[in-house]
């Protein structure tokens, strides 16, 4: 991938890199002039790079779908991380009355998994990758706490997604007539 002209004139944190999808299914990077491809949009994603990818005709935002058809590729292509019970879980909340809960929940838990993964690489800069594998094989009790960490988190979100679901509940049978 090119340098982009954010870098060649000085960075710019809150810009937002725009990627425009042709109908021939090519994606045109605006920042670098050139087409790229999903892998290098993939590489955006891995840099924390801002970008939203857009029709090119209607200008419509398809960030989503890229995002998608990226995780379908890396579904495909190796060791998967979603199950097909998971996949088919995750199906069955849309439409639900659920889905934004789920969708909220999962963004939490997914966000409180990067944040004990980032701090997992902090503590083990510099490790030598044999030690690390050893260290995480005899579940030491730095592992395990770190763990222990991540479920009492997990728990603390699905316990004020629980609460969000009564206090909605509550309101639309107060709005209906119905208390409890």
């Amino acid at each position: 991938m090119q340098k982009s002209k954010a870098d060649a004139n000085g960075p710019h944190p809150d810009a937002v890199r725009v990627i425009k999808k042709y109908p021939n299914r090519r994606l045109y990077d605006t920042d670098t002039s050139s087409y790229i491809t999903l892998a290098e949009v993939k590489a955006l994603v891995m840099d924390n790079e801002r970008f939203v990818v857009r029709d090119a005709k209607t200008n419509d935002d398809l960030t989503r779908s890229i995002l998608l058809q990226i995780i379908l590729e890396e579904e495909t292509a190796g060791v998967p991380i979603f199950t097909e019970q998971v996949l088919a879980n995750i199906i069955r909340f849309y439409g639900h009355a659920m889905q934004d809960f789920m969708g909220t929940y999962l963004e939490r838990n997914v966000q409180i998994f990067m944040d004990l993964q980032n701090k997992m690489t902090e503590q083990t800069k510099g490790v030598n990758p044999d030690l690390w594998k050893q260290f995480t094989n005899v579940q030491s009790p730095m592992m395990q706490g770190m763990m222990g960490t991540y479920m009492e988190q997990s728990r603390t979100a699905f316990t004020q997604m629980q609460e969000q679901m009564q206090k909605h509940s509550e309101q639309m049978l107060a709005a209906l007539g119905l208390k409890r």
